[in-house]
């Protein structure tokens, strides 16, 4: 029998809502409850996804929805596991949703695959387009609609950081999850970004959380000059060994998210996660307020935010020039 993990924070007129008061008990009804579905590919234990989950319940609670009075969430994760993660979109489609948000890809379209009436939100997607998820942004037709991240194009300026921290730079590793179906583009992004700089790239493949000491292995036989972490769940959630490793081999590594630079990573650049969450609880509310998601355009974010950590540059040998100081939104001393 699959290992959920999910988790029902709130049960509706339980033991819990005895403690309610009166007043707030009478107001609350089988109408007026609504329920969504979080469908995550991540792992409850890390701190990445306790992050996010944070920043959903602000975002939700703006709008004001709050659980135990008007709404109730069923947090369902695959914990590293994405292979389980259709089992578990399954199990979610039968709990009578009225909206299910999915974190990556191929949560997103395990989502699509049991349900084409449950409203469906993108916490975050890399190319909902290109991966069929949707028609287009501005109009995204069908039963999804939410955040992209725009991964994919920010390669060939995450590049860029990395040719200004490695001067001569010739060669890259890239350490990519080939089961992210929005990860193909990122890949060929990255190569043909590459290939304008004059560099050469050898992408290192990883699909399980057991996997990465093999792909750390191959990382180190490429003797490249530094590591370029591409946008997954799967490679967020295991950032702290990535970090390790990298500051044991002395590896110089640009990560997509600032929270793996606060974590020890040497660089990241890319938008927000959890802002990204926040912002998904305004889909949610539309939805729930009668929107229907064809006609919610798919945002993409307009701010990206670099974080360098001095002190993972000086333990690592690694001169970060002062022109990227100048443009970073934070420099962790």
């Amino acid at each position: 029998m699959l290992d959920l993990r999910r988790r029902q924070f709130i049960t509706l007129l339980s033991g819990a809502a005895a403690a309610w008061p009166l007043a707030a008990r009478a107001q609350q009804t089988a109408s007026t409850v609504r329920r969504i579905g979080l469908l995550l590919p991540g792992n409850t234990r890390t701190t990445a996804v306790r992050g996010q989950l944070e920043a959903f319940r602000k975002g939700l609670k703006e709008y004001g929805w709050v659980e135990g009075q008007n709404i109730i969430v069923e947090y369902s994760f695959a914990e590293g596991r994405e292979d389980a993660l259709p089992a578990i979109a399954a199990e979610l489609a039968r709990l009578r949703l009225d909206v299910i948000v999915a974190e990556s890809t191929v949560a997103i379209q395990a989502a699509k695959t049991v349900t084409q009436t449950v409203p469906i939100v993108m916490a975050t997607s890399a190319d909902p387009v290109g991966t069929g998820l949707v028609a287009n942004l501005n109009r995204p037709g069908g039963n999804i609609t939410g955040l992209s991240l725009q991964t994919a194009e920010l390669s060939g300026k995450r590049l860029q950081l990395l040719t200004e921290i490695v001067p001569g730079l010739a060669r890259v590793a890239v350490l990519s999850n080939p089961l992210n179906p929005g990860e193909k583009s990122s890949v060929e992004q990255t190569k043909a970004a590459a290939q304008a700089l004059g560099i050469e790239t050898h992408v290192v493949e990883v699909q399980a959380p057991d996997k990465f000491e093999s792909a750390f292995a191959a990382v180190t036989a490429a003797h490249a000059g530094a590591l370029m972490v591409l946008p997954d769940p799967l490679l967020y959630g295991q950032h702290p060994c990535i970090v390790t490793f990298t500051a044991a081999s002395h590896l110089p590594a640009l990560f997509p998210e600032r929270e793996v630079a606060e974590a020890g990573g040497l660089i990241a650049y890319g938008p927000s996660i959890p802002a990204s969450f926040q912002r998904a609880a305004a889909y949610v509310d539309k939805i729930l307020r009668g929107a229907k998601p064809a006609d919610l355009p798919v945002e993409q974010p307009t701010t990206f935010e670099l974080v360098v950590n001095l002190q993972t540059a000086r333990a690592i040998g690694v001169t970060i020039p002062t022109s990227i100081l100048l443009r970073a939104d934070e420099v962790i001393e």
